[in-house]
């Protein structure tokens, strides 16, 4: 977490108050002076309970970053901050859904995603991090899911944001097993305040506007307020194409792996050479921009022309050139002058993102007895990324076909395979438009009037959210029309080319299932039903770049647009107090707060008729989902403070919370958690919470439709995993492609990764589960904070955090189900009923998956802060220090039930260690601020792959360290008048060799930006 300049947060308070600011944050805080005096202490509500309480320790580990930190950084995309925390390392930013090489894991080419960023605490996955905005739930920017896109909440109105591992969900709820993500608004603003800034890369690209107007009025000797706050961003869209390091094909490095060194003749993997290897200008095996052709050579065996499914042309008719095969690498070359290059392929790595956000707070003080406080929202985004082109594998050009007939004529006498990367096509895009609303009416008060003992207080609030969403993904190809349009003959009549299904009593050849080839299920057939009527089709050509006609474009490629819509409604009551009437102990009275809260859920996604035809590739329909749940539920929380101001028990207390919930799906739940806090002198506190927490599943996992999904699949049996499973693989592997009729020389060969017709995402079908049940989770915190008096300014907290999840949702990934049905003692198991492979090739040709409650998960570690404010003196100015720390001591995986838990630690986006510092320099008018964030370096191999290939080159088996440093620099012209500027980045490091876009360190590189902000006081 980049952390900035902790002062000037609250003038006129302790050191202590400003440390409390900076670290564990409060609403307001006594001062250690006041404390040890034992003066009244103003009662407060902290995040992650519900009881107004004095201390000043709280005993969960709370860390925060204040709206002040999130101005110095320059950022305006919050999450882009908050992802340096080492609680939050795996979150997702908007540049992390650009583009088709997505960062999240694996995850899909999906519109919804685009444009968003969302928050994953621990890396146990954004459904189980509990988001809130002043305590209260945000509804979903997702149809189904939990995940809140953090876009949608105002930077300039939030005040601070605090991060909560341990016992919440008992506080707040369920989707919490994590913890919790609270955002804290601005109260009871007075004035104006706007913001401008602009930001550019080093490079001239990836520009950033923002801007932002906050007014706010208090009235009636200040018993109302009225904030009204609009801000604006957009960001550019930046492509891989706009970055030399990967788009460049000749400085396109990329490690790759090299099962079969191509300098062995005998073709064996030789342990003594290096198992990786970084190779430049790489390409896709056999496929080009302008058709990589096969077009069949003369057998003399069998006195036949026949396929080789190697292109020997290209598309204009020349030689092709395939380059040198990279062995292992998931069907790679280099060196080719024929092949589509990888690099610049996957498109985007920012997205265009532009945002209007509207919000409304108000309140009005009846009495003390009585406040009313209202809420309002509306939040316009809109994003756009270019993904990637669609492409062919051997499809299937008949004889007569006009097209093929004009570049090749007698020479093609079987026809022709044909491979190709059509960008010349319409290179697909993504774009998604939101509209988020969001109102919370609400009472509060306090049901006691006079005597502090009787310090009674209510609320009761109402929150109503609605997200809605078009998502568009553009240049969508329509299978039966494309293969139609590709199936081009001569009309008789009119001697021009056409589509053969356009002449009477012709029916479409299905262009992709030539000699049992169907990389692409649901390709036309005779019979099929058709999204177009007879006499509609415009032919398209393969051969050759730029080659087809516009109608033939607009004829098989459409948009795809898909509308969904989530609503959220939350009614809540709670009465919060003591027992001071009753009785107190040597610490002070008992604290309590009750509650009941009532939830309603529901989501609804509608795909387009295309979709829900089955006619785009894969042939899966893509059903109408949807659903809704409620819940009711009672809570009740606890605080008793046994011991104050006594020798070696300055403090001594402990607390516990526990909730009941109904569910209309489920049933019932129970959580709960008990803490406490012990700090024998003031300088010294030890804390501790235990806890159960539950969540429930949400509408997509229960209620989703078996639906068409595409992977890149990951064979075992191939020979590069081979060596990578258990003892019984290799021989399972070799029954399994024995029983489907393989010959041992085709079994010899099988090698999926480096055959082009597997080496790319495969269709299959998932879907959710209605009977699905709660996960639960076990969590535990023990941590210390030092607050030392002979070192005025300083504080420094450890805590140790460990969360163990069983029963989890989960949808197990396909490539771990292929991995446990040959990992097996015997075949004979639940998990190769799950897929099914092609009799004639033996490649994996259709999975199902549905969502279970399988999964589990550990996680342990540490975290460290440290914060120092130093006066040094008039002449010189302030210096502030904050140093935060992580180590992930554990992070262990299990997809299902006997499977192999997977260790995640220190592997892409999980660092072992982490760290940021931030020193800030105050002198006068002039503010220097410094920021570090650092991680160390991760794995780029698996501890299995790593054992079985040791002759991994000892260079490439890690990622680099990640170092980035950033600086700012603004100036008070006047009080009311600052300007700003800085750069982030500054060194310009770049992301690892083949990490993705963005790893360990966005790609964009070096960034400038600057701004101005205005500050006035009482407008009316």
């Amino acid at each position: 977490m980049k952390i900035v300049t902790l002062i000037r947060l609250i003038s006129g308070t302790s050191t202590l108050s400003w440390l409390m600011l900076a670290a564990p944050v409060y609403a307001q805080a006594p001062s250690t002076q006041e404390k040890a005096a034992g003066e009244d202490r103003q009662a407060i509500i902290v995040t992650g309970t519900r009881i107004a309480r004095p201390e000043i320790e709280f005993a969960n580990p709370v860390t925060s970053v204040s709206s002040q930190m999130i101005e110095q950084s320059g950022k305006t995309d919050v999450t882009s901050i908050l992802v340096d925390s080492p609680a939050l390392v795996g979150s997702l930013t908007s540049g992390s859904n650009a583009g088709s090489n997505y960062q999240n894991y694996g995850g899909s080419s999906s519109p919804a995603n685009v444009g968003t960023s969302v928050l994953n605490l621990r890396n146990l996955g954004s459904q189980r991090t509990l988001v809130l905005v002043d305590g209260r739930r945000h509804v979903n920017a997702f149809s189904g899911e939990n995940s809140v896109d953090i876009n949608t909440i105002p930077v300039d109105l939030i005040e601070g944001v605090d991060i909560l591992t341990g016992g919440v969900s008992a506080i707040y709820g369920a989707d919490g097993v994590t913890g919790v993500v609270n955002f804290r608004l601005k109260r009871n603003f007075e004035g104006l305040s706007a913001r401008l800034q602009s930001g550019i890369s080093s490079r001239g690209d990836a520009g950033n506007r923002y801007g932002s107007v906050v007014l706010g009025h208090n009235f009636a000797d200040k018993r109302g307020n009225v904030t009204l706050a609009y801000e604006y961003n957009k960001s550019d869209r930046l492509n891989q194409r706009q970055r030399d390091y990967l788009g460049n094909p000749a400085r396109n490095l990329q490690l790759l792996r090299n099962v079969d060194n191509p300098t062995q003749s005998d073709g064996t993997n030789n342990l003594s050479l290096p198992y990786d290897k970084i190779y430049s200008n790489v390409s896709w095996s056999d496929s080009a921009p302008n058709g990589a052709v096969d077009i069949g050579v003369f057998n003399p065996d069998t006195n036949a022309t026949e396929f080789q499914f190697v292109p020997n042309f290209d598309g204009d008719g020349r030689p092709y050139d395939r380059g040198i095969q990279i062995p292992g690498s998931g069907g790679r070359a280099y060196n080719s002058t024929s092949n589509t290059p990888t690099a610049g392929y996957f498109g985007d790595i920012e997205p265009k993102i532009e945002r209007h956000n509207v919000n409304l707070l108000a309140g009005y003080e009846f009495s003390s007895a009585l406040k009313v406080f209202v809420e309002g929202k509306y939040v316009n985004t809109s994003a756009f990324t270019v993904v990637q082109p669609s492409f062919d594998f051997f499809t299937f050009l008949t004889p007569d076909n006009y097209y093929l007939q004009q570049r090749f004529g007698t020479a093609a006498p079987i026809g022709a395979l044909v491979s190709r990367d059509n960008f010349d096509l319409g290179v697909q895009s993504q774009s998604a438009r939101r509209k988020t609303y969001r109102g919370v009416i609400g009472l509060n008060g306090s049901l006691s009037e006079g005597d502090r003992s009787g310090n009674l207080k209510y609320e009761l609030s109402y929150v109503y959210g609605r997200s809605t969403s078009v998502l568009t993904s553009s240049n969508t190809r329509l299978t039966d029309r494309y293969y139609a349009a590709v199936d081009a003959v001569i009309d008789p009549v009119t001697g021009k080319p056409t589509c053969r299904i356009n002449l009477p009593g012709e029916t479409i050849i299905d262009a992709n299932n030539y000699a049992g080839i169907a990389n692409i299920t649901g390709a036309p057939v005779s019979g099929a039903p058709l999204s177009f009527k007879p006499g509609e089709c415009a032919p398209l050509t393969l051969l050759g770049y730029g080659n087809s006609s516009e109608a033939g474009q607009k004829f098989a490629f459409v948009n795809d647009v898909t509308r969904a819509s989530s609503d959220q409604r939350v009614a809540s009551g709670s009465v919060s107090g003591d027992l001071g009437p009753l009785f107190s102990l040597p610490g002070g009275p008992i604290r309590f707060a009750l509650g009941a809260e009532y939830r309603k859920e529901k989501t609804r996604s509608t795909p387009s008729a295309f979709a829900q035809g089955g006619f785009f590739d894969g042939g899966n329909q893509t059903l109408p989902s949807g659903g809704q749940f409620d819940v009711k539920e009672a809570y009740g929380e606890i605080n008793v403070p046994l011991l104050a101001h006594l020798p070696f028990a300055e403090d001594l207390s402990f607390g516990g919370a526990i909730r009941f919930s109904k569910y209309s799906t489920i049933g019932s739940t129970t959580t709960w958690k008990i803490d406490g806090t012990y700090s024998p002198v003031r300088d010294i506190t030890f804390r501790g919470t235990v806890s159960r927490a539950v969540r429930a599943p949400n509408i997509t996992e229960l209620f989703s439709p078996r639906q068409g999904v595409q992977t890149f699949l990951n064979d075992p049996c191939d020979p590069t995993n081979l060596p990578e499973g258990t003892q019984y693989r290799a021989a399972n592997c070799t029954a399994t492609l024995t029983a489907l009729g393989l010959s041992p020389g085709q079994i010899a060969a099988f090698s999926p990764s480096t055959d082009p017709r597997q080496s790319t995402s495969q269709p299959g079908l998932s879907g959710g589960n209605p009977n699905l049940q709660a996960e639960t989770a076990k969590t535990w915190t023990a941590g210390i904070v030092l607050r030392p008096r002979f070192l005025p300014g300083f504080f420094v907290t450890a805590d140790w955090y460990d969360i163990k999840l069983t029963n989890a949702i989960n949808t197990p990934d396909v490539n771990e189900v292929f991995k446990l049905c040959v990992d097996q003692s015997t075949l004979q198991n639940v998990f190769c009923n799950g897929f099914t492979r092609s009799p004639t090739t033996g490649f994996i040709n259709s999975y199902t998956t549905q969502t279970l409650n399988v999964a589990g998960f550990k996680t342990s570690g540490l975290e460290l802060s440290a914060a120092y404010r130093l006066n040094v003196s008039p002449a010189f100015g302030r210096l502030n220090f904050r140093l935060s720390g992580g180590y992930l001591h554990d992070l262990t995986f299990l997809a299902t039930v006997g499977g192999k838990p997977e260790q995640q630690r220190n592997r892409t986006y999980r660092p072992k260690y982490s760290g940021n510092l931030d020193v800030s320099w105050l002198h006068g008018p002039l503010t220097i601020n410094y920021g570090l964030a650092w991680q160390g370096k991760t794995e780029r191999y698996t501890m299995i792959q790593q054992a079985a290939h040791p002759n991994y080159d000892p260079r490439y088996v890690m990622y680099k360290e990640r170092w980035e440093h950033d600086i700012q620099l603004s100036f008070d012209v006047q009080k009311r008048f600052t300007l700003y500027g800085g750069v982030n980045n500054f060194t310009d490091q770049q992301p690892d060799i083949a990490a993705g876009f963005g790893y360990p360190v966005s790609a964009i590189g070096r960034y400038f930006y600057a701004g101005a902000k205005i500050k006035l006081g009482n407008l009316f």
